[in-house]
Order: C-alpha cells, then structure tokens, then sequence
C-alpha cells in the first residue's frame, strides 16, 4: 500500500491525476494540500473536493499558501478555463476544507509516520518550501518526493526556458531542489508529441462509459484546446497524470538518473528554467532523480485503468 500526499494547485490535469491516485486500490490518499498556481487556493481545494466526492473517497484537505514567496500570483486560466475545470462550473463539495494550514498539516503528517509517506507535487512548490523552512528535518522524513515539474534540457510551456509550476515560484523551487529530500523530477516535456492523447484516444476514453472518464475528459477540454492550438500539440498534454502515473507505475518512466539540479531565480529572460547538469561538467553533488524517458503507451494504459 502507498500512502501519498498530494500537494496541488488543482485544475484539470490535476484532477486527473488525483482521480488516479483515488481509483487505484494499493494507494491510500492521506491529505490533498492545496496552492496557489494554476487557480487561487480557494478554488483549487473546491475542485480537488469534488474530484475526490466523485471517487466516494474521504479524504482531508487543507488550503495553503495564497500566493508564490516573493513573486506576484500568475493564474493558468487561459489554459484551464474560468474555474480551471474547462467551464464545468462544479458544485461546491460537501466536505469543507480542514481548518488547519497546509504548510502545518505537511509538517505534522511526514513527522508522523517518517519514512512511509510519498509526497506528489503537482503544483508550485511554494507549500513544500514553507515547510522546509519551518521544519528542515521532514527533507529526511519523506519516502520519496516527486515532483511534476521542470524541463530537463528541453522547452518550457510558459517561457521558452522554463516549464509554469517552477517558472511561478522559482525561489520555493530552489529550496525543495536543495533540501536533501530524495526527489524525482517528472518534467512536462513527458506529456508531448506521442504521449499526448490524440482525439481518437479522448473518444475511446469517452467509451468506456464510466463517470470517471466523462468527467476526466469534460473537465480538459480547454487544455484540449490550449494545447493543440497553442503549444501545437497532436493533442491533449497531461503532464500531471504522467507524473502520477509513474507514481503508481514507475516502469513508466523507462530512463532516469541523478544529477546535479538548479533553478534560475534571477534572469527574467530564464526565470524558473532548470538547469540540469546532465554530463557532470559542474563537478557538484547530484541532488535530484530526473526522469529522462517515459513509455507512452504504458501510460495511457495506466490512465486507462483507473478511468474503468
């Protein structure tokens, strides 16, 4: 059995991945933490509630940080939609949040059960930096932490260098990748070209009939849109979900290694870009796992399963 926390910024993507890690019988789902990123955190815990009332789980969640260390908020509306559901407009959970701060609940849960729990970023890592911060020891405590986030020598999606999760809050990025925590770094570049679904395979998902995949497919239909005529993609760009499948699956990632990893905070031209020392040439500690290849169809064979 795993045991996760899942740190998000919930919007579509996000959803899914967490829609996942709920339908997956050797999982259990701790807490869902919320931040600032793609939506406000108000927004982004109503969302991660429903998602997890439509899976008839239980599961707490806890609002964190409002907005980036030092950085002004920059919310991913235009390629999520209006509430970052794709216009789905979804009725408020019947589970309120938990009144307890995210950052706090993070500190609580890892120091609780050192060792066991898996941390699943699919946000900023604003709510994991304030928690490094207030309690360095838990970088020692967590299982493993991985994270969706970054580019590794390739393309951004919000810049030319840098990919939106760690181009929003570099400064929290910089932290998490310097803690000593035993990171993986699922990088969005994992979810293009042969990894995107194409429109055949969205009506496949369609087909299966079930509430999970109407919902999993509804709630992306502006990313659909976003991602096919923006980035120009073959099709829908899930990044999230690639990194969760790994989570559960990590024969998904088929190519890793560690290396020495940093992220720019000072150059607004490479904001959040990170820089990956993939051939040694610094000489410095590896401190980050990065996942360098995925199997495409194992994947979606993943997110089949769940959406059944």
């Amino acid at each position: 059995m795993q045991r996760l926390i899942i740190d998000t910024d919930t919007a579509s993507d996000d959803a899914v991945a967490i829609l996942m890690a709920l339908r997956s019988p050797e999982v259990r789902v701790e807490a869902i933490t919320i931040v600032a990123g793609n939506v406000p955190v108000e927004m982004g815990a109503r969302n991660a509630g429903y998602t997890a009332e439509l899976c008839g789980q239980e599961v707490p969640i806890y609002i964190g940080c409002e907005r980036p260390l030092v950085r002004e908020p920059y919310w991913a509306f235009f390629f999520h939609g209006p509430d970052g559901m794709g216009g789905m407009n979804l009725p408020p959970p019947r589970r309120p949040p938990e009144s307890e701060h995210a950052v706090d609940a993070l500190i609580r849960l890892v120091r609780s059960a050192p060792g066991e729990l898996t941390l699943v970023t699919l946000g900023p890592l604003t709510n994991v930096a304030m928690a490094l911060r207030e309690a360095p020891d838990i970088a020692g405590k967590v299982k493993q932490c991985v994270v969706m986030g970054g580019a590794a020598c390739t393309v951004g999606n919000i810049t030319p260098a840098a990919e939106y999760n760690i181009w929003v809050d570099p400064e929290a990025a910089r932290i998490v990748l310097h803690s000593g925590m035993p990171i993986l770094m699922v990088g969005w570049e994992h979810s293009r070209g042969p990894s995107a679904l194409t429109e055949a395979e969205i009506e496949a998902l369609y087909a299966l009939g079930t509430p999970f995949a109407r919902f999993a497919m509804d709630c992306n239909r502006s990313a659909l849109e976003a991602s096919m005529k923006w980035l120009g993609e073959p099709g829908l760009t899930l990044p999230d979900p690639v990194t969760m499948a790994i989570v559960l699956e990590p024969e998904v990632c088929t190519a890793r290694g560690r290396h020495f990893v940093d992220t720019e905070t000072g150059s607004e031209l490479t904001r959040g870009m990170t820089v990956v020392d993939r051939l040694g040439v610094t000489g410095r500690e590896p401190n980050v796992e990065v996942c360098w290849a995925i199997d495409p169809a194992r994947w979606k064979a993943v997110l089949r399963r769940c959406l059944q």
